[in-house]
């Protein structure tokens, strides 16, 4: 990272053309007077395995280029499930190269929600998305990597990406509530950048009595963390 010491530092973030919420998200969590937020997008219409491959393919590297321009500190793959779909080393290869087209240090979402989740401890790990099945699938493949248990995993069967924020956080804490009232688990992962979990989770917490984790709240926690460990480097 350049130094950020006497400037804000600059997050170039990559979504999904019809993401809404990802950098509201990001806009209220990171402060103004330390952070901007610079987004470019890779166009998606529907959430599924082969729209989401298409849109890593072909219109992820585009997008870091673009951002490159800017002379960004940190680069975000902001896409749960597309990092998700061949596990944490796939994200963390597609990171890589998208870092190196932006000239800057790059992170995905499914690896910060992954050391979000050893951070808390997690072990029983229940999953909520609002995703089909195969994509519900795959980010529980992938948070299971790390010997942690998924009891639970549950999508609401959403393929269209623009609907995935039609949710409210009230029908987010509902849903939860059907799936796994009654399911012991220690974390629950609440996943999509496009999803609005962040405005439920302080409902889902209270709830469940355990931490809760999401898609924005690992990703802010994450950007903080590694832009502050470069400026006190």
């Amino acid at each position: 990272m350049t130094d950020t010491s006497r400037r804000r530092a600059r997050i170039a973030l990559i979504v999904p053309s019809s993401n809404t919420v990802m950098e509201n998200d990001l806009h209220r969590g990171l402060p103004a007077d330390r952070y901007t937020v610079h987004t470019d997008r890779m166009y998606l219409i529907e959430t599924t395995r082969e729209a989401e491959v298409r849109m890593i393919e072909e219109f992820a590297k585009p997008a870091a280029s673009d951002l490159g321009t800017l002379n960004p500190d940190l680069l975000v793959f902001g896409c749960t499930s597309a990092g998700s779909l061949f596990g944490l080393d796939y994200d963390a290869r597609v990171c890589a190269e998208l870092g190196e087209l932006a000239g800057c240090p790059a992170m995905g979402v499914i690896n910060a929600a992954s050391e979000a989740l050893d951070g808390a401890g997690a072990r029983r790990l229940a999953v909520i998305t609002p995703y089909i099945d195969d994509l519900t699938r795959s980010v529980a493949t992938a948070l299971s990597e790390k010997g942690r248990e998924v009891v639970a995993a549950h999508g609401m069967g959403i393929s269209v990406n623009v609907e995935l924020s039609d949710p409210t956080p009230e029908d987010i804490v509902r849903f939860a509530a059907e799936r796994l009232d009654g399911v012991s688990f220690d974390t629950l992962f609440v996943s999509c950048t496009n999803f609005r979990a962040l405005e439920a989770r302080e409902a889902l917490a209270a709830h469940f009595g355990v931490p809760v984790l999401t898609s924005n709240s690992t990703v802010i926690d994450a950007i903080r963390k590694r832009v502050e460990a470069s400026v006190a480097a």
